[in-house]
């Protein structure tokens, strides 16, 4: 590789890294918009924070943990420095052990430093996904404790055995499932991770006062600002351009136009697809919920956008948009779990559908020698309906396997932590507003918000 075709990739690498580093604020703002003024404050505060935790914690050992075994990077010239990965067996990785602090194993050089810089930002949009859910009654402690536990160890994990040649990218290669458990940008190891723990921070923490009725019965609580939510939506959207296209680690790999008009086309279906379900279903075009199914529509391309044709994208975001109303739904009246924001089914459900849609949709005229499988082959990564069922089978071992970590593993840390360290506020804490109390100022002085946005807890709930 030239010198020239090495620095566009370079160039290309962090340009699109910076957009995901961007996305945070869009993190933010929908979070923000979609509570109550009362907590704007706190909300702002932890999507502020987590990312100095959670960039601590990958810096020390999240980044070695998932990366260090990885090899090298071919698009950087990067050599074979981060070879370190653990394996119980030939082809079955399940840690990386190189790249601590950026230093060990050879580690400083830059193809490694760029690499990290893109990466990081994708795990801090995974430490951020619950946050939302868990928004209006987590306490800021117990908050800092999880960002750490999720940077430097659910995350990372689970993404060193889809990214860094660990055991399910080799399926294609040990059990011949396909070109192995394949997640091009991340539907699964960011977004399923974070929306599998936001369950399950959830159910530990409880909803909010006032969210649910004696007999079961959800109430609305609206959030203070849906044009800032709104404005958000546009903010992930852009960055999303840089998180799915920035994937191909190479400014130089022209699938990034593919990558990018999938992204674009499945991200209005899943607005369309929410907006006409709501629109039909309760008589109005709910705004919030357009919003997240635009964002649904992202989540679910994420893992097959350089896999599928744009036809197959406008499938995707549509089936994504229609699903984020049924889970929203699901979640809220069925499994009486209180997210403000919908950040289980935006990114938990449709996280999971975008690994199942690549093993169906993916058409193999892309990812030749992917995972190391079908170098000399004639096809790609290719779907079910292309002719290939064994990578669906390593898609839906890898669904299962996030399951079983992200929501298994986090709802055991969560009930321990709560015992050490209790998560919740307490009732007179949540009823007067957590900006003042946790945060010790408020995010809109200029208003009395004493009562502002609260509901009639006066049933027990």
């Amino acid at each position: 590789m030239s010198h020239l075709e090495t620095s566009i990739n370079y160039v290309w690498l962090l340009m699109a890294g910076f957009m995901v580093f961007f996305m945070q604020a869009g993190f933010a703002l929908v979070e923000t918009g979609f509570t109550r003024a009362k907590n704007a404050l706190h909300t702002m505060m932890m999507n502020l924070v987590v990312y100095a935790v959670g960039v601590l914690g990958f810096y020390t050992v999240g980044f070695a943990f998932m990366f260090g075994g990885v090899g090298g990077f071919a698009s950087l010239n990067g050599g074979t420095m981060l070879n370190g990965l653990v394996e119980v067996a030939k082809g079955w990785g399940i840690i990386g052990t190189k790249g601590f602090f950026l230093t060990t194993g050879g580690t400083y050089t830059t193809a490694v430093y760029a690499m990290f810089m893109f990466q990081v930002v994708f795990m801090d949009a995974a430490a951020t996904i619950p946050t939302g859910a868990m928004a209006e009654r987590w306490r800021f402690k117990p908050f800092i404790i999880f960002g750490f536990f999720m940077s430097m160890f659910l995350y990372p994990l689970y993404g060193n055995w889809i990214w860094g040649g660990g055991w399910l990218a080799s399926l294609g290669k040990t059990l011949h499932f396909g070109h192995g458990a394949i997640d091009f940008a991340g539907s699964g190891v960011v977004h399923a991770v974070g929306g599998l723990t936001a369950l399950a921070g959830a159910l530990v923490l409880g909803p909010r006062l006032g969210k649910f009725n004696k007999d079961g019965t959800p109430n609305a609580i609206p959030g203070h600002h849906l044009p800032m939510a709104i404005l958000g939506t546009f903010i992930l959207a852009f960055g999303w351009f840089g998180f799915n296209s920035g994937s191909t680690l190479a400014g130089t790999d022209l699938r990034i136009a593919v990558v990018a008009v999938n992204t674009m086309i499945s991200s209005i279906a899943g607005a369309f697809g929410a907006m006409i379900v709501m629109w039909w279903k309760f008589g109005k075009p709910d705004g919030s919920m357009t919003a997240n199914g635009l964002l649904a529509g992202l989540v679910a391309i994420t893992a097959p956008c350089a896999f599928v044709e744009s036809w197959a994208a406008l499938i995707i975001g549509a089936v994504a948009g229609v699903l984020v109303v049924a889970s929203v739904l699901f979640v809220e009246r069925v499994l009486k779990v209180d997210d403000p924001v919908g950040a289980v089914s935006v990114h938990g459900a449709c996280g999971l559908w975008g690994l199942l849609a690549l093993g169906i949709f993916a058409d193999g005229t892309y990812g030749i020698g992917f995972n190391g499988v079908g170098a000399t082959a004639a096809k790609g990564v290719t779907g079910i309906l292309f002719g290939d069922p064994g990578q669906l089978i390593a898609q839906l071992i890898s669904m299962a396997v996030v399951i079983v970590w992200a929501f298994g593993v986090s709802y055991v840390f969560f009930k321990v932590l709560d015992k050490i360290v209790p998560m919740r506020v307490a009732p007179e804490v949540e009823l007067q507003g957590l900006d003042m109390p946790e945060i010790g100022a408020l995010a809109y002085p200029e208003f009395s918000l004493t009562g502002s946005g609260d509901v009639d807890v006066s049933n027990g709930h």
